[in-house]
């Protein structure tokens, strides 16, 4: 009875450890609803800090940053190893946003391979990108709405035009950086995690929420 209660529990912890490396390895059954556009009103509420009504003191009116009713939001996630950027965008006073971003198609095989070649792309939401527990940072800037209609119009064309994803080259921050530089954004060293991307980018701009575009 000994032994046969033994072999039993060392199959019970292999079989766990297995679930747990695959876990790891693959991505959920439910990744494709990460192509829904409407994120969850909390996703949007947690990162949207600079949208709340600050308290005001009863003696001196603060005075409150400047907004459009349009923004672009670069963000950055957790991931299964090195992490991920992309941005949402779309208009304050709507629910529904738009993401974009650059990921390998496919599973973890596209990914190992795109280490050392190129591989097919993907430049929509990928799994993740709407959930607030995977962030790990964020940098919205507003723009008016003329200024919106040539960002948003870049980031389609841009998205258009990136068939392939290469982790040393063509890679996440490498595209949200373009997206940044159009923007007149100050842009930093794009091989780096994207979470020191995104800090690094918010903080060489000085955290400032206006963005307002060169003339034409």
């Amino acid at each position: 009875m000994t032994n046969k209660a033994d072999r039993s529990g060392s199959c019970m912890l292999a079989g766990f450890a297995l679930a747990a490396m695959l876990s790891c390895m693959m991505p959920s059954a439910s990744a494709h609803e990460a192509n829904k556009r409407v994120a969850d009103a909390n996703a949007l509420a947690t990162t949207d800090t600079a949208s709340r009504p600050q308290p005001q003191s009863t003696r001196r009116p603060v005075a409150r940053a400047e907004k459009g009713p349009y923004y672009v939001d670069f963000r950055a996630r957790t991931a299964a190893s090195w992490g991920h950027a992309f941005v949402w965008y779309g208009k304050t006073s709507e629910r529904a946003v738009e993401v974009a971003g650059l990921t390998p198609a496919g599973d973890t095989l596209a990914y190992v391979l795109g280490h050392i070649t190129f591989v097919p792309s993907e430049t929509g939401a990928s799994y993740g990108d709407l959930d607030p527990e995977y962030l790990t940072a964020s940098y919205r800037v507003y723009l008016n709405e003329a200024d919106a209609k040539r960002v948003f119009a870049y980031i389609k064309k841009l998205q258009a035009n990136s068939p392939v994803w290469n982790a040393e080259t063509t890679n996440c921050t490498g595209f949200i950086g373009d997206i940044a530089e159009f923007m007149g954004l100050q842009v930093p060293n794009r091989w780096q995690r994207p979470e020191n991307f995104v800090n690094r980018l918010k903080e060489m701009n000085g955290g400032r929420q206006m963005v307002r575009l060169s003339a034409e």
